[in-house]
């Protein structure tokens, strides 16, 4: 796993030029775009991350294949490999969302649910708690009909599951310590 606190910087650097050009979506969006590329193709990631292919000829191929990268990204990328710190990247990304959500004041919240909910649903309580936290929040969906009904709520390190499947594992604990 790559250094944290080393991609924590190389974000915060990324993050301020991004911010200070006004390009904070666009610099993101090319960022997830490069770390896509690389998870889509085996021979991209292999050949970026490889440590034999010479530094030059790597910058030059990044370089001519992801020209459409905003300047900060490609620059970012480029600045990688000359450092070679291919195998930050992903980290990197994971730092610069974290800035640019802290920027914005939010949170990362994820609902889990039997089922999927309705827009309106999904609204209602997100804007509930919205309002009993104080904080907007990046919402993520996901559907697990393994909880058979109900809803599991994690923001980041607090987590509420009223499911009937946590219920259920709830009693099943009470009685096995009886």
């Amino acid at each position: 796993m790559p250094n944290e606190t080393l991609a924590r910087r190389y974000a915060t650097a990324v993050f301020q030029l991004a911010q200070e050009a006004g390009k904070i979506p666009g610099v993101q969006h090319d960022l997830h775009a490069f770390v896509a590329t690389l998870d889509a193709d085996d021979a991209v990631r292999k050949f970026f991350r490889s440590p034999v292919v010479d530094r030059k000829e790597k910058e030059k191929i990044v370089a001519d294949a992801f020209a459409k990268l905003d300047p900060i990204a490609l620059h970012t990328v480029l600045l990688l490999i000359r450092k070679r710190r291919e195998n930050a990247v992903e980290e990197i990304v994971t730092q610069f969302d974290v800035l640019e959500r802290q920027a914005r004041g939010a949170e990362p919240l994820r609902i889990t649910s039997a089922r999927p909910l309705g827009k309106g649903e999904l609204d209602a309580l997100v804007q509930r708690l919205s309002a009993a936290y104080r904080t907007t929040f990046d919402v993520t969906q996901s559907v697990d009909p393994d909880l058979i009904g109900g809803v599991r709520i994690t923001m980041g390190d607090k987590a509420a599951d009223g499911t009937i499947a946590g219920r259920l594992d709830d009693i099943a604990r009470l009685l096995s310590t009886n």
